[in-house]
């Protein structure tokens, strides 16, 4: 059987460790029957993730069911540790592929013990736009109004380093700011309103302390058609929210020729 699971872009501004949205952009697993244990990776991260049981999607799979007698193959298409939610699928995917037949809060309490962030996790299992909290899960929306356009750096980030970065506190006045802004952007997404959804993505938690020049570049001067930008994940790579996203992509490819620009749809179905 093959099984999908779509990219990831978590805390979408002010939605930190809560608010996340599933985008058109898919790994596969592949599992078949086989006389021994195998796997192959195919695409992102081939000849670097492991072709063994320490593989992330298999340590998943193994929380389930039981991987002996399998063959995984992997197909993968999400760039690793661009903050693009890569871990997340990986998890998804085998998590459904050993018990397809779970509800996603259970699957999705199932992965935490690889996954700590569950906003990640949600979007990948659930699809759409998501928001949890305390073990649960919901999709306030299936798409958004505006067209999600990734910048896709070529280095790395590690997102345990980016965390260490965070302060433990905020000011009353940055929390405030948060919350506002976040109820903004979960309003918008739940009624499709472009207005509301750009209004809420300014975030004071936890953009402001991971240093991106893409991110700046780009608030700074918004491209034709943008109408704003977020850190996706903890980076590197930034979502710029437009509602002309080929107008928004030829400026974008303009002005980061050193990075990739891929114009996504939001995907309104998780893992599967």
């Amino acid at each position: 059987m093959i099984f999908r699971a779509p990219a990831t872009s978590a805390n979408l501004g002010p939605g930190f460790d809560c608010a996340a949205v599933a985008l058109d952009l898919w790994n596969e697993l592949e599992v078949t029957e086989g006389d021994g244990d195998g796997v192959a990776v195919e695409g992102e991260g081939a000849g670097e993730l492991p072709g063994d049981d320490t593989n992330l999607a298999l340590r998943a799979y193994g929380l389930l069911a039981d991987p002996a007698g399998k063959r995984f193959r992997f197909t993968n298409r999400i760039p690793l540790e661009r903050g693009l939610g890569s871990s997340a699928s990986a998890i998804a995917l085998g998590l459904v592929a050993a018990r397809p037949d779970l509800p996603a809060e259970e699957l999705l309490a199932a992965g935490l013990a690889l996954e700590r962030h569950a906003d990640n996790l949600a979007a990948a299992l659930v699809g759409g736009v998501t928001l949890t909290w305390q073990g649960r899960v919901v999709r306030i929306a299936d798409t958004l109004p505006l067209t999600p356009v990734a910048i896709v750096p070529r280095e790395r980030t590690s997102t345990e380093a980016s965390r260490r970065t965070l302060p433990a506190t905020v000011s009353h006045a940055d929390a405030a700011a948060n919350a506002a802004h976040a109820a903004l952007l979960a309003a918008g997404a739940a009624a499709g309103d472009a207005e509301l959804f750009a209004a809420g993505l300014d975030d004071r938690l936890h953009e402001p302390y991971r240093p991106s020049a893409a991110l700046e570049a780009v608030k700074t001067d918004l491209p034709p058609g943008a109408r704003g930008a977020t850190l996706s994940g903890s980076g590197p790579s930034v979502i710029v929210w437009a509602d002309d996203a080929e107008a928004c992509a030829r400026d974008l490819e303009g002005r980061f020729p050193e990075h990739d620009v891929l114009v996504l749809d939001v995907s309104p179905t998780g893992a599967l």
